[in-house]
């Protein structure tokens, strides 16, 4: 709030006294130190040094990417956070685009793997559309049909294995947004349709042939001239580490206690919405909150854990989320009744359950609110995973009362001979008959030991970064391979 009130003193942050200029690599690179830091996130260029005091990491973390593309960095640590509005008070400019003639992508403009990269956003979907027409990629197609009461349009994704997970549509009055998630890009689809249709759209996605299907109904018995007006990055497939975060408004229906201090938020997506939150993904949140925006990350849940229900909701998302007393954002919506608003934006995260395939031993290491990502990912392995023999969930909590759903894996355990969750408590009770303490290396390698050596075995882990850190070094300690473990963000 103080930096809010800083940029809005009327103080010049940039240094350029309201001009704004286009920024070389080289200008950018010399604006390196604490007392003159430059930074570049998606093409545009910030003077970050009067923010230095106010950023919660500390000038450390800001002098990473002093004089440089900050981007990646950014995105790593809080892509959610809207930046643009934080920072548009030290907007020195756009980075100055480099010169690109030829007509086909040569060696020098990918990287080792073979990926388009540029400096910022236009010079990227400058290179990836010149490696489009080279053949180096293949963008999706769309066509559109219609009668006197419907409308449909149909996307070739060009490529097999499209799930419904990777279709989010977004329809607002008669503003139609689809987009297609296809691994590190994503297509876009964007237009204002000709005429206004139902808000209760049909998707249909064809798995094998990779073909999706939209019908929709006409609100008026009407011939179209055209499917509609493109909009900004319409029919552009595009990296989607450059795609900015799309939010809609969702509608609180109710709030149940899961702990003491934890609670159950059941949301509606929009009628005009269709998004299904992979397994592993997380969202992000937004409200407003006095002069600004306040957003948080959160993992979608089941709405329970031992619900017999396999069908996929893409109506409704529940998120477990803990209340802190002086947390700006969860003592707000800690206040919010059933009928107030939310926003929510599309499904984010690296996770993919392709890395289960064939997987015989899972193994879950989980602190507080750190078990949230692991609710949909037990639910999906033991009915999906053929090869699984067991999952293992060490959960770690202070006391008993934190434990989220402890009823839940007890009983999960008791029904599936597969699943074994152990309690661990760092200010257990007298009472208490379990483990006491925190993640040590005993308490993994008591797994590895009982484990047979034909056996698959992937690790998963959640919580606080320092849970996280110490897991990480104990299972490099004990050679455990980086391949067969990811770490989820809390």
């Amino acid at each position: 709030m103080d930096w809010i009130r800083l940029t809005k003193s009327g103080k010049d942050l940039t240094g350029l006294k309201g001009r704004l200029i286009e920024v070389t690599e080289e200008e950018l690179a010399r604006h390196n130190k604490n007392d003159d830091c430059w930074i570049c996130i998606r093409g545009l260029v910030y003077n970050v040094t009067p923010y230095m005091e106010y950023h919660p990491g500390g000038e450390d973390e800001l002098m990473r990417a002093a004089g440089m593309d900050g981007t990646d960095l950014f995105d790593q640590v809080h892509r959610w956070v809207n930046y643009e509005s934080m920072l548009k008070e030290c907007l020195i400019g756009k980075m100055a685009m480099k010169a690109i003639t030829a007509t086909k992508v040569s060696d020098s403009h990918l990287n080792m793997k073979g990926k388009p990269v540029g400096n910022g956003e236009k010079d990227s979907d400058q290179l990836s559309q010149l490696a489009l027409r080279a053949g180096m990629l293949t963008k999706p197609r769309y066509d559109w049909f219609q009668n006197d009461m419907t409308v449909s349009v149909v996307i070739y994704a060009k490529q097999k294995e499209i799930s419904s997970e990777c279709i989010i549509v977004d329809l607002d009055d008669h503003n139609l947004r689809v987009e297609l998630l296809l691994g590190v890009k994503s297509y876009l689809l964007h237009l204002k349709l000709f005429s206004k249709v139902e808000d209760d759209i049909k998707v249909i996605t064809s798995y094998d042939i990779g073909k999706i299907e939209l019908n929709m109904k006409k609100k008026s018995c009407c011939k179209w001239t055209e499917l509609g007006t493109p909009l900004i990055q319409h029919d552009l497939l595009i990296e989607t580490k450059n795609q900015e975060i799309f939010y809609r408004k969702c509608t609180l229906i109710s709030v149940c206690d899961v702990t003491h201090d934890t609670k159950l938020y059941h949301l509606q997506l929009p009628r005009g919405t269709v998004c299904q939150v992979p397994v592993g993904k997380h969202i992000y949140l937004k409200t407003t909150y006095k002069d600004g925006e306040i957003v948080n990350p959160y993992t979608p849940v089941c709405e329970t854990l031992i619900s017999k229900d396999t069908e996929c909701d893409k109506k409704n998302i529940f998120l477990i989320i803990k209340i802190y007393c002086n947390g700006i954002f969860t003592s707000h919506i800690a206040n919010l009744q059933p009928g107030d608003t939310l926003y929510m934006s599309n499904p984010e995260g690296k996770f993919n359950v392709q890395s289960l395939q064939g997987v015989t031993n899972l193994w879950m290491l989980a602190a507080g609110t750190g078990f949230t990502p692991m609710i949909k990912l037990i639910k999906y392995a033991l009915k999906n995973i053929s090869a699984l023999r067991k999952i293992n969930l060490i959960f770690y909590n202070k006391t008993e009362k934190d434990i989220i759903w402890q009823s839940h894996l007890e009983q999960l355990s008791a029904e599936d001979e597969r699943f074994k969750v152990e309690f661990v408590l760092s200010e257990p009770p007298h009472h208490w008959t379990g483990k006491r303490g925190r993640i040590e290396v005993s308490h993994i390698s008591d797994l590895m030991s009982q484990d047979t050596n034909d056996s698959k075995c992937f690790v998963c882990i959640c919580g606080p970064i320092r849970f996280t850190e110490k897991t990480l070094m104990i299972l490099q300690e004990l050679e455990f391979s980086e391949e067969k473990i990811h770490a989820f963000l809390e």
